[in-house]
């Protein structure tokens, strides 16, 4: 049997990267986002496992905290036979190598080569590398060039020249991944959005007055306490206008969203942002209405379970306030954590929504 007092001192040595109470939230909910975060060692059996692990779950008393396989493994623990807790550091490795190949790569890398640096077969590293990141290598390499490509046509003098140098084989390609993705034109994105239009309107919510803004493709931007001014610094040389009759139905549409966020919405939107940025507010889309999750377990969500400050910090970039829901994460502690439009804000959305911090 294992010496308890030597597990006693280990959990009182572990940092807030693993706290207990939010650790054993995620036993309980055997909650696959979280492995790879902890492992959960059981004293009565001398195992540890993930916390996902299909097994009975054990008294809480008999469970120890560890932030890794070698921590638990130090005491004296083995690994669970069961969910093999050790692969979930092999998977992080080979997605992680995968990564790196991506981003450094001039043209991307076939899913034969990412499998093949990474130890497994083509068909289970797609299934791998796609629940890690939330998009499969195909996509988060699309992702990638079109980022590279809006990036070079910022400074770039000719539009030939940056889709070339963002790693496409020429521009019909450029703009047959692009049509789907950007809302503008890659000649908009070089010049501040010239091209465009962008309509906006201001309208009264239970949140208080509300600024909605749109391209031809969807709401760009939804905010409070904030006036036009905002889409001209963002877009400085679009043209910016007020919407007028023509955006009065999404303006309604909006309102009611924003007075009932507990309901689901099909209002189209036009939001971009970096493959991380974007992985997090698909995450952020996935929480229910009436429930929360905390920034650890969004960075964990998206496969990044170290990044839990830029996680917030991709929280923060939600530019569409309400629409994305990035009220429903809050801190580890249960505490609301921050709020652009402040936490009064926040809490009246979560109390509208049924959620308990």
């Amino acid at each position: 049997m294992l010496a308890r007092a030597l597990l006693d001192s280990h959990e009182v040595a572990m940092t807030a990267a693993t706290d207990p109470d939010a650790c054993w939230r995620a036993v309980l909910a055997r909650d696959r986002t979280a492995d790879g975060t902890f492992v959960t060692g059981v004293l009565t059996t001398g195992i540890y496992c993930r916390p996902s692990c299909a097994a009975r779950h054990p008294k809480r008393e008999n469970v120890r905290f560890f932030a890794t396989s070698a921590e638990a493994a130090a005491t004296g623990l083995r690994a669970c036979k069961r969910c093999l807790p050790d692969d979930v550091a092999r998977d992080a490795e080979a997605v992680g190598k995968a990564l790196r190949l991506l981003e450094q790569a001039e043209e991307p890398p076939s899913l034969d080569a990412l499998a093949q640096a990474g130890g497994y077969s083509p068909f289970h590293f797609h299934r791998l590398f796609k629940r890690a990141t939330g998009v499969t290598p195909a996509a988060y390499a699309r992702q990638l060039r079109a980022q590279r490509a809006e990036a070079a046509l910022k400074d770039s003098g000719r539009i030939t020249d940056a889709i070339y140098d963002a790693g496409y084989s020429g521009p019909a390609r450029f703009y047959a991944e692009a049509k789907g993705r950007l809302g503008m034109t890659p000649s908009a994105w070089r010049n501040g959005g010239r091209g465009e239009t962008i309509r906006w309107a201001t309208a009264p919510t239970d949140l208080g007055l509300m600024l909605v803004a749109a391209t031809d493709k969807g709401i760009c931007r939804l905010s409070f306490d904030e006036d036009e001014s905002v889409l001209a610094r963002r877009f400085p040389k679009a043209v910016i206008e007020h919407g007028g009759a023509a955006m009065a139905d999404l303006v309604r549409r909006t309102v009611e969203a924003v007075n009932r966020p507990e309901r689901p919405h099909d209002l189209p939107l036009d939001v971009r942002g970096t493959a991380f940025q974007e992985a997090v507010w698909r995450e952020l889309q996935r929480i229910p209405a009436g429930e929360t999750r905390t920034y650890t377990q969004i960075a964990a969500a998206v496969g990044r379970p170290a990044a839990i400050r830029a996680a917030g910090t991709a929280n923060g970039d939600n530019a569409v306030a309400v629409l994305i829901p990035c009220h429903r994460v809050i801190r580890t502690d249960g505490t609301l954590g921050g709020y652009a439009y402040g936490l009064e804000r926040k809490a009246q959305l979560l109390e509208r929504e049924g959620a308990k911090p």
